[in-house]
């Protein structure tokens, strides 16, 4: 029994072995029909050809940016390192370049859209040869909307009336005018620096209604000034009568007899989103104030004389034409930085007892508070304590002239120790400033003015000088800075300031 029931099984195998071979040369001499093979390829296609590009980690702390333009559409081919869009988060813009090359496959967002950091925001067809069969296949279609949104043409096949109903709305909206033909936008109709997009909020104008002459589409200054001033001229050809006779006899405007009060919502800027984070947090810091007046007298003679220096012939080496006191007064406070390091700590708590604790920092990394077109930015001086003040100056030109393009990046905007605040270029004696999260203390710098002052020299018979004064207010974190120490501090800085030979003794 045991033999017939071991004959049968080594049959049964022998079986399979021949009839795996028989199917085996029945594929190789009749293959399976196309459809069958081309299934199989886009099921394999599907899984290796669209690439989602995550949106990387641009900044510490960041978690969303705001899409601000796109330099490509669907159906473009990109190149490794290619730009593919704009982003700007907290305060900074980006441009984010493609991690592979092959054809832009879909768009996650729209210009103007939040983009979360680590998701997808756009798809790449790594391979780039994928016909429009198999993109449809890996694809499923989008909606007309949105298609027509990213700017892509038309379909081959269009429906009439896709074709006729929008010529028709445009004839009866416009009346008796004559219809402007508008061509259709696409993604680069929303190219624009970040200083025309803060215009374009201040002159109340749609990005999207003005059409750029600049490169590829983009929105200039002059675009929105001509805009602004044909629609000024419109409204002035077709005057309200009402109006009219209002202003010719300079009476008051008429008051609504409801009583209610009319208020218009107004979205903020990415700026100033950022700023009322930023501010919301520091504002439960524990602040003090401490506020000197500081002798500019000398310090203007030595920078009247450096400038004269600079203006000679073959000193333009310096990358410097002329020197301003901001420089100097970043010097002083970084060396008043080395006698007082806890200015220089941040606040911490320790992971394991969760107790509060200093931690110092050795380099000096000056935040200086910068008005922009885009709003309030304080870009960073890196290591001032190497730096001498030509090296200050040509850094914060720099930095000045980024942050006048919006061009500053997150490298630029990070890794600030302290602030200072020079709000006396633009007006006001005194302020209070407010201390940036992560740091301890910051200087606020007022308006330089002339007083009469007493002279104090040994031996003479004391009269009225000219003295040229500048007010210093400082804020500390009361939590780890105490009153005496803010002082001392400032009493440092205060001298250097008033006598700035002493920076010679100090020149590395």
């Amino acid at each position: 029994m045991f033999l017939h029931h071991s004959s049968r099984a080594a049959r049964q195998q022998q079986w399979r072995l021949y009839s795996g071979r028989l199917g085996r040369l029945a594929t190789a001499c009749c293959p399976p029909p196309a459809s069958a093979a081309s299934r199989a390829f886009h099921d394999s296609k599907s899984l290796r050809v669209v690439k989602p590009v995550l949106l990387a980690d641009i900044g510490e702390g960041i978690v969303e940016c705001e899409v601000i333009q796109w330099f490509v559409e669907p159906g473009a081919r990109v190149e490794e390192f290619s730009p593919l869009c704009e982003v700007q988060s907290d305060k900074a813009s980006v441009e984010i370049t493609s991690r592979f090359a092959g054809v832009v496959k879909k768009l996650h967002f729209d210009a103007g859209q939040m983009a979360k950091v680590g998701k997808p925001f756009v798809d790449i067809d790594i391979e780039g040869d994928a016909k429009e069969e198999d993109l449809k296949v890996l694809t499923p279609p989008e909606p007309a909307s949105k298609l027509e949104s990213f700017g892509l043409k038309e379909t081959p096949t269009p429906e009439p009336e896709s074709e006729t109903e929008p010529l028709e709305q445009g004839s009866a909206l416009s009346g008796n005018a004559t219809p402007i033909s508008r061509p259709q936008k696409g993604t680069h109709a929303g190219l624009a620096t970040p200083a025309v997009r803060h215009l374009t909020k201040e002159l109340d104008v749609k990005l999207s209604d003005i059409d750029g002459t600049g490169r590829d589409g983009r929105v200039l200054k002059e675009d929105i000034y001509k805009f602004v001033e044909r629609r000024n001229s419109a409204s002035t050809q077709t005057p309200n009568p009402s109006a009219a006779a209002a202003s010719s006899s300079f009476s008051l405007p008429e008051l609504p007899t409801s009583g209610s009060q009319k208020e218009t919502p107004l979205t903020m800027t990415r700026t100033q989103e950022m700023m009322f984070k930023t501010m919301t947090r520091s504002l439960n810091i524990p602040h003090f104030l401490y506020a000197d007046e500081v002798d500019f007298t000398e310090l203007v003679e030595l920078r009247g004389r450096l400038n004269k220096v600079l203006a000679k012939a073959g000193m333009g080496d310096s990358q410097v034409g002329k020197l301003s006191y901001l420089p100097f007064i970043i010097k002083a406070v970084s060396m008043a930085l080395y006698k007082y390091p806890i200015l220089n700590a941040r606040v911490d708590v320790e992971g394991s007892s969760g107790k509060p604790m200093l931690v110092l920092r050795s380099r000096h990394n000056i935040g200086v508070a910068m008005d922009t077109p885009s709003g309030l930015l304080v870009p960073v001086v890196k290591n001032v304590g190497n730096l001498n003040v030509l090296g200050i100056a040509a850094e914060l030109g720099r930095l000045q002239s980024l942050a006048a393009a919006g061009k500053l990046s997150p490298q630029d905007m990070s890794g600030g120790t302290i602030t200072v605040s020079n709000i006396g270029s633009i007006g006001g004696t005194y302020l209070s400033p407010v201390v940036v999260e992560r740091e301890v203390a910051i200087l606020g710098i007022g308006r330089m003015r002339t007083v009469p002052a007493f002279s104090s020299a040994p031996g003479e018979e004391s009269k009225v000088v000219r003295r040229q004064v500048c007010n210093f207010s400082w804020s500390a974190d009361h939590r780890v800075v105490d009153g005496a120490t803010m002082a001392r501090a400032a009493d440092v800085v205060r001298t250097i300031v008033e006598e700035p030979d002493v920076m010679v003794m100090h020149l590395r």
